[in-house]
Parts: C-alpha cells; structure tokens; sequence
C-alpha cells in the first residue's frame, strides 16, 4: 500500500475555460502530469457519486467531464484506468445508470469497481471511534488515485471536495451501512476524514466549481455553475484549502483541513503554495458572483493570513 503521494510540492491550478472539460485540460497541463503518472501505472480515478442525482443539481460530477478526463489519463499510457467509488446516498449501480456514468464506462473501455464491495483488506486508522475498516483491495495495486468532486457545503464536515471525496467514498456501505453511519464515522466525521487522509494519499485532487453546492450539502443545497471553473494540484489540502476560500472559510473553519495541516500532512498557506492559472482573488469573485449575485473575496488585493485579520 502506498504512503505516499507521488508529487509532495503543494502545486494548484486555477482555470476558468468555456466549459468544464477545456478548463479541465487547462487545469492539468499546468501541473507535473508526467510525473504524475507514468507508462504502465495503475490509475484509480474517484468520482463524487453521491446520490442518483443529475450534475445539474450539483450532486455528483458530470459524466462528459469524467470522459474527459479518463481520455486525458490514457495519452499517459497507463497499464490500467479504474473508475472506482461507492455511493452513500444510493446504491452505486443506480448512480451509474440513471446519470449516465455506465455508457462513458463501456465507451472508454475502463473497468468499474463498486467500493461499497469487496474483496477486502484491512486499513488501519488512528481513530478513536473505528480502529480499522475493511476496505475494497484495489487499494494495494493503485499507482496513481485522482479524486474528482464539486466543490460543496456540507451539513456536517462544512465543505465536501477532493479529501471528503476519498475520505467517505472508499469505506464500504455493505459494512458502515447506507449511508454509511452504522459504525461511527458521522460520530466523529472529521477525526474520520483526517484518519483516512493520513492512510490514503490522493495524487491528484480535482475539485469542479462548475457545478456546485451552497446551502445544505452534499445533495440538498443550491446549485452553483461557474461555467469551467476548476481548481486542481498534487497536494489535496492545498487543493482543498483553496476551494474553502472560495466558500469563504479560512482552513480553521474546516476541522479536518487545519488538523491535517497541523499534521504536516498538506499545505494551508496559500502564499506556500505554487498557484498557477487565474489568480485566487478572481477565482473568489467568479464563484461569489455565480453563487450570490454579489462579488465577494476573502483574498481582495492580497492573500489573507492563516487566521484571518489581525
């Protein structure tokens, strides 16, 4: 089982293209891709599949802008793509038909693993709660995972992207139950995402403004589309911290974010980051404006301290 993720540089890209899938291609070719991920590696790709939800309502990821990217990852020459995930809110088999995923799928010829199934190993966590769980065992022949999410509030872990993605994807629902509360993950949902961040290293986390959610996430908030707006990078609280910012929360308004940044796990300094692509100021007042008809940025003119004005 890998320990760690293949690019530790905090490196995040900004892009806001005509639509999702240009500002996708943007996003990538401004990063290490072929560091990232090499001929013949084994690609797991995750993406938000919630609930058997239309993209348009900011609940899961868009099936054209999945093949988009599984068409990207192959002109790496990977040994094998994996789309593999587990839905929470509705088995993911009924996920995969009523949006569409199942077509992209057997188009792109790539393999399809329901995470909420075995065969199983068993991860161990530093958790108070739940010492270890099974877990599906494509986790031991994964050279490369991509998290691929929107970015959204939450009701509980206040914002959901590419680390809660992983974090409550990967965790069978077979075991902790639909959606997946049985055991005690929601009875310390941030202790939980921060255990399977520190076991599960994401070497690529892309989170989509395009179509988002405010309000009351992951699936019952309202809809936000930015039209292409992408944020991306090696190092997923980085990645994470920067889509917090356009919500408005400075990385202590996210426990698991600033835990796993007082862990050393991940970046939550903007200014220690290598941000490429459209500046963050603008990213903030793009998103503000699809999402509140009114322009907002925590970061106007210049990058806000760690915690906030002094």
């Amino acid at each position: 089982m890998r320990n760690k993720r293949r690019i530790t540089e905090p490196i995040v890209s900004i892009t806001k293209a005509h639509n999702e899938s240009d500002s996708l291609k943007e996003a990538l070719d401004l990063l290490p891709m072929t560091e990232i991920i090499k001929p013949n590696d084994t690609v797991v790709i995750t993406p938000n599949w919630v609930k058997s939800n239309m993209p348009s309502t900011g609940t899961v990821v868009g099936p054209s802008t999945l093949r988009s990217l599984i068409r990207y990852v192959k002109s790496f020459n990977p040994s094998q793509i994996y789309i593999a995930t587990g839905s929470g809110g509705d088995p993911t088999p009924k996920v995969m038909k009523d949006v569409g995923y199942d077509d992209v799928i057997k188009d792109e010829n790539v393999e399809f693993i329901d995470l909420n199934y075995g065969p199983y190993v068993t991860l161990d966590l530093d958790h108070h709660i739940i010492s270890n769980t099974k877990i599906n065992e494509i986790i031991n022949k994964v050279d490369v995972l991509i998290s691929f999410t929107q970015l959204k509030q939450h009701e509980e872990a206040t914002m959901s992207a590419g680390i809660k993605n992983i974090s409550l994807a990967w965790p069978p629902a077979e075991i902790h139950g639909f959606p997946k509360k049985s055991l005690g993950i929601h009875d310390d949902l941030h202790g939980f995402i921060v255990a399977m961040a520190k076991k599960i290293p994401i070497d690529l986390t892309i989170v989509s403004t395009d179509k988002a959610m405010i309000g009351t996430g992951p699936s019952d908030g309202k809809a936000v589309d930015t039209n292409g707006l992408i944020i991306a990078g090696t190092d997923p609280v980085a990645v994470d911290t920067i889509g917090a910012r356009l919500l408005g929360f400075l990385p202590q308004a996210v426990q698991y974010l600033y835990s796993l940044y007082n862990q050393n796990i991940g970046e939550a300094k903007p200014e220690n980051m290598k941000l490429k692509g459209i500046s963050l100021e603008d990213a903030e007042l793009i998103f503000s404006k699809s999402a509140y008809n009114f322009e907002i940025a925590l970061d106007k003119s210049k990058i806000k301290d760690i915690h906030g004005n002094k």
